[in-house]
């Protein structure tokens, strides 16, 4: 496999790479808060939208650039290693947007895709319920069939960006099935509809950026649907697949930069000679670049079939389970000063890590993918 960027790749991350230098903002103030981070990021992400650098994949037609897949993971990669913030629109630039392209009518691409973009419309996932995360077909939120439109019922749980989002891509229970996968609608809902309301979850870390979502006869019109009403699942499986590719690719270079931060925190601790420390770091070093390789080889199966495939599964599992161990090494090598304030930056990192392990599908979940999807296996049960 070629590893090396065309010329006309390489003019392209350098157009990138200086137009972030000369536009990234500067890092979020500690007294901004939680309304001041969400219109910082909004505003920025207006910022890369209008410079060209959203939607670079999504076609032309529906605001997007048109470019292949490879510009888009130039301008993940430069972003960051240039330490610039995410737009804050992540749920509808990684899925919402591909999944009504994938799936949706053209009165849908129309409607949605643009202000998406833009961040003019934040989007949220409604898929986890209480008794429904790691195994989605469980869910019970109901639609119940109106005519010219359903009434919704029930909750959905670890909702990011629930609390600012305008749109909601929430998978019901229309009819009950003897495959609990069929039956199932997926609708686009107006988080402004009656009806509607959200409660904050608040992390280990102070954060409140997953909610409750909880529908008492929430009325959405029929046009929302998107795919066909009782094929929700295939529409799921399509948000999800891009969930982790898209995650995936930009986790693989996330990694690495987190591996040289912390050699680069060992030396500053004093720890840089400790043959422990240099075999631990040595090892994530060397993890970091087998992610990344595998990040290569899914960016060569999305070139080549235009759906991310399940290399996205194994990207996540491993990055989640390589970042924990990472900046618990980090915590641990200050010893009981790195649990004090903000231990140089890590201590926030090491309690956010926690949750890399249960979002975006849990390692169990995924290895149970891999191994009956991927490997063949029989199911575990």
């Amino acid at each position: 496999m070629d590893f090396e960027l065309s010329e006309t790749e390489k003019a392209f991350r350098d157009e990138v790479r200086a137009w972030l230098k000369a536009n990234k903002p500067p890092a979020n103030g500690a007294d901004e808060g939680q309304k001041g981070f969400i219109e910082s990021r909004r505003a920025w992400q207006k910022k890369l939208y209008d410079a060209g650098y959203v939607g670079i994949t999504w076609p032309k037609e529906y605001g997007g650039r048109g470019a292949g897949f490879m510009e888009q993971l130039i301008v993940n990669d430069e972003m960051i290693l240039a330490q610039a913030p995410d737009p804050i629109n992540v749920i509808g630039l990684g899925m919402g947007g591909p999944v009504v392209i994938s799936h949706g009518t053209e009165e849908q691409k129309k409607r949605y895709l643009a202000p998406l973009l833009s961040a003019e419309e934040i989007w949220c996932q409604g898929f986890s319920e209480p008794n429904a995360g790691s195994d989605l077909s469980g869910l019970q939120t109901r639609a119940e069939d109106k005519g010219d439109h359903y009434l919704v019922n029930g909750q959905k749980v670890w909702t990011t960006l629930a609390h600012v989002a305008k749109w909601c891509m929430l998978v019901t229970r229309e009819r009950k099935e003897a495959n609990p996968r069929d039956g199932l609608t997926y609708l686009i809902v107006d988080m402004q509809s009656p009806g509607i309301e959200v409660r904050p979850l608040v992390q280990i870390t102070g954060d409140a950026e997953f909610n409750e979502i909880f529908f008492k006869d929430v009325k959405v019109p029929k046009s929302q649907i998107l795919g066909e009403a009782g094929n929700g699942w295939a529409v799921a499986m399509t948000t999800l697949l891009h969930e982790r590719g898209t995650l995936g690719m930009a986790l693989a270079t996330r990694a690495q930069i987190t591996a040289a931060e912390l050699a680069e925190h060992a030396r500053n601790l004093g720890r840089g000679s400790d043959p422990l420390v240099r075999q631990k770091v040595a090892q994530y070093t060397i993890e970091a670049r087998a992610l990344q390789l595998n990040g290569y080889r899914a960016v060569t199966a999305v070139k080549r079939s235009g759906i991310p495939g399940p290399e996205g599964s194994i990207l996540k599992l491993m990055w989640s389970e390589l970042n924990q161990r990472m900046t618990e090494t980090a915590v641990d090598m200050a010893g009981p000063a790195g649990q004090v304030g903000d231990g140089d930056g890590w201590v926030y990192q090491f309690l956010r890590s926690r949750a890399n392990t249960i979002e975006a599908g849990s390692s169990e979940v995924l290895r149970n993918i891999l191994a009956e999807r991927v490997l063949g296996l029989p199911r575990s049960r």
